[in-house]
Parts: structure tokens; C-alpha cells; sequence
């Protein structure tokens, strides 16, 4: 049984940026790296905070705050996704910012890492507010933006639409059409194939490894997947058509559950039609935080982060845990996890399959060639099977949990970069 490096003593949890920077700090320890160089990779190379004003549809006037942090530039342009959350705050966004580092520099991806956001629910507005919203928001980040120096992508609370919109401001700025500026973008306006599923594919890939790992057949396994949005909504699919039984899903309104397994297609119907998956009338209903408890082979939590912490670890039965989401478990729950022997395979590799198929549109629209579904799946799979291979041979090697392996790795290349371009002036 492997464990992490440095975890806290105490059963206390942190916030996400605590978290990061603890993981961080093992990564260090462990490479023998000088605390000159933890200090330039535990602090962003760039931040913007921005004053969002929205005139509402019915003339009142709102103020939203919005935030763009660029952690790192060192391996290519900073690369990370844009949330509508009303939860967004600066600290959060600068550990999933330091996050996106070390999983485009895993995954090998040509990019640093970036993170945006607006403190915003947009359950709450229309359509032409949050085109508003995103069009100013956008307009005050032109001076940091573009597919040279930071290129967006769709985050919880966004979408294909929002990056739309954000590429058309800045190429109205610009005076040209720039669609490198962002990804995850719609087909129709340079978009890749495969991109809108690459997160909840990527996750399934690694969960499909990890699974067997522990000696587990697809056809003789059950799942509980938390959130049934952007991620958890296509990992539920995929998991059913591997055979997978999915017993239990949830959303931010209520779960759902059956212990024969869910119809994940009709699930999938109803919510297209009542907008969550509360009363579906294929299962019992289940209290949300009970899901990260059932008794199943596989468990995604891919919602939010910070859901499986010291209080519920002990609880949690699950022999393996996939992260769909960034940051869903503390330190403290990865300890407690590492001695109840579940394995827990990290964001950074789990979540990893947006990044890659988002970096794959950006290379198809600098080059103005596209790749058919099919090519990009199938590089999407090597790369997250490739990327599941290095990670598991490294903790073996060196008697480390998967996330430690997966951050050292990371954060060594990108230490590497930092020392093979120096330091200016």
C-alpha cells in the first residue's frame, strides 16, 4: 500500500489553494528542489481581477467581479477554463489555475496553466445578460488574452455558446477573426470533434484501467457518479456503454439511485426535459451526499471541489476513486483513503482528456485542418492511457500514491523548462 508524501498531521481540511500549494510542496521536497523555486511555482505569474457591470433586460444595473490568473507561462501559453459560479473567489481560481499547470505539463501538453472566473449564478439570468457578461468580461481581459499568450475554455457554468461569444469580442478587437483564442468552441465556428465529451471520455479511459488495476471486469462492476453536468452526465454514458452498471448519479437538486443499475439513457431523457435528475421515476431517491457513500466498485465525484474530506473519508466504500472534478479530495481524506487502501487516481490525470482534445483545436485551427471524431478519440485515448502507464510505473518505482507520482512528474518538467530557458535578466 502506497501513501502521499507530506500530508497534515491533524484530520483538518484545507482550502483548494492550501491544498495545491501543500502538493506543491511535496513535489519540492521530494525532487530536492530550492524554496526560491517553490516560491516562483507556488505564486501565479499574472493575475487580473475585473469589475463585470450588467445592464439587465430590465434596465437595473448588477456588478459581478471576475477574475483571470496565468500560474505559469514556461512550456507555452497559459491554457484553463472560465466558470459562472456565484462561489468564485481568487484564491480558488489561482489553485485550479496552478492545477491546469501540472496537468498540461503531465499530459505533455505544449501550455501553462490559466484559470477564470465571474461570481455569478447563471441559473439566474437570461441568455442576452450572459451574453453581456461574458462580452464585457471578455473586453476587459483583451490586454492578457490570445492564442499566443492565454486561450479559454468552457469551465461549470459555461459553454460552447460563451466561448463563442468570447471569440467573437476579442476578434472584433482585434480587427480580424482569431479562432485559436479560445476552445471548446462550436463546430461551426472551428471547433474540434470529440471536444464537448473529451473530459468524461478521458475519465473513463483511466477508470477502465484503474478498475482493471485492482482486478475488476467492466461487466462485474458498479459505479456512483456525482454531478451529471459537463463531466458527470457523459462519464455516466460511457461508463454504461462499457458495461458498466451505474447505480447511482446525482445533481446540485437530489440523486438518484438503483441498486440493478440506472437506464442511463432514459436518465439522460428526463433530464433534457425536467432539467435534473430528481423524480426519475427509473429510481429511489437518494440523499446527495450519500451517494460519495454507497457501497460500489468505481466512485466519480465530478461536481466541485472539496467533497470528499476528513468527515465522510471513513465512510466512503468505494475501492476505487476517479476525479472527474478539480480538487474533489482533501489531504486529509487522501490519507485516510491511502490507509483504507482505495485507490484514488488525481484530477490532473483523471480530468485531463478537455485539455488534450482542447489543445488538439487549437493545433487544427492554427493549421486550418480538421481530424474526423475518430482520429480524435483514438489520440485521445493513447495519450490518456500513455500519460495512466507513466503515472502508475513512477509510484511504483518510488512507493508513492498516484497523486504525489502525478505531481512530482509535472512539476518537475516544468522546473526542468524553468532551468533549461533561465531566469531574465
Amino acid at each position: 500500500m502506497t501513501t502521499t508524501l507530506h500530508l497534515p498531521e491533524a484530520d483538518a481540511d484545507l482550502t483548494p489553494l492550501e491544498e495545491a500549494r501543500a502538493q506543491l510542496r511535496d513535489a519540492i521536497d521530494f525532487l530536492g528542489l530550492s524554496e526560491g523555486k517553490y516560491e516562483m511555482l507556488a505564486h501565479a505569474r499574472r493575475e487580473m481581477t475585473v469589475a463585470v457591470p450588467l445592464r439587465r433586460d430590465n434596465g437595473d444595473l448588477e456588478l459581478f467581479i471576475g477574475h483571470r490568473v496565468q500560474h505559469n507561462f514556461t512550456r507555452g501559453p497559459a491554457k484553463g477554463g472560465v466558470r459562472y459560479d456565484p462561489n468564485v473567489d481568487l484564491d480558488e481560481v489561482r489553485a485550479l489555475a496552478m492545477w491546469m499547470t501540472w496537468k498540461c505539463a503531465l499530459l505533455d501538453v505544449p501550455y501553462g496553466g490559466a484559470k477564470g472566473g465571474v461570481r455569478i449564478d447563471p441559473r439566474n439570468y437570461s441568455q442576452t445578460e450572459l451574453e453581456r457578461v461574458t462580452r464585457r468580461y471578455t473586453s476587459e481581459l483583451i490586454p492578457i488574452l490570445g492564442p499566443e499568450k492565454d486561450i479559454p475554455a468552457p469551465d461549470m457554468g459555461t459553454d460552447e455558446q460563451t466561448m463563442a461569444w468570447m471569440m467573437d469580442t476579442y476578434s472584433v478587437a482585434v480587427g480580424h477573426t482569431v479562432p485559436s483564442v479560445v476552445t471548446g468552441k462550436p463546430i461551426s465556428l472551428g471547433g474540434s470533434l470529440g471536444r464537448r465529451e473529451s473530459t468524461s471520455r478521458g475519465v473513463v479511459h483511466v477508470a477502465l484501467a484503474a478498475l482493471e488495476s485492482r482486478g475488476l471486469r467492466p461487466a462485474h462492476s458498479t459505479a456512483a457518479v456525482q454531478g451529471f453536468g459537463k463531466v458527470g452526465r457523459g462519464a455516466a454514458r460511457f461508463l454504461d456503454e462499457a458495461d458498466v452498471a451505474v447505480l447511482a448519479v446525482s445533481d446540485m437538486y437530489g440523486a438518484v439511485h438503483n441498486p440493478a443499475g440506472l437506464d442511463i439513457p432514459a436518465l439522460e431523457a428526463h433530464v433534457d426535459v425536467t432539467g435534473s435528475v430528481v423524480d426519475f421515476s427509473g429510481a429511489e431517491p437518494l440523499d446527495r451526499d450519500a451517494l460519495l457513500e454507497l457501497d460500489v466498485d468505481l466512485l466519480v465525484p465530478a461536481a466541485h471541489e472539496g467533497v470528499l474530506t476528513s468527515d465522510n473519508a471513513n465512510r466512503v466504500r468505494a475501492k476505487v476513486i476517479v476525479e472527474g472534478a478539480n480538487g474533489p479530495t482533501s489531504s486529509a481524506a487522501d490519507r485516510i483513503f491511502a490507509e483504507n487502501d482505495i485507490l484514488v487516481v488525481p484530477d490532473i490525470l483523471a480530468n485531463a482528456g478537455g485539455v488534450i482534445v482542447s489543445y488538439f483545436e487549437w493545433v487544427q485551427g492554427n493549421q486550418s485542418y480538421w481530424w474526423t471524431a475518430d482520429e480524435v478519440e483514438e489520440r485521445l485515448r493513447t495519450r490518456m492511457l500513455g500519460s495512466w502507464k507513466d503515472v502508475t510505473a513512477y509510484a511504483r518505482e518510488h512507493d508513492l500514491s498516484l497523486r504525489s507520482a502525478a505531481t512530482i512528474m509535472a512539476v518537475e518538467r516544468v522546473a526542468l523548462a524553468h532551468r533549461q530557458r533561465g531566469l531574465y535578466p
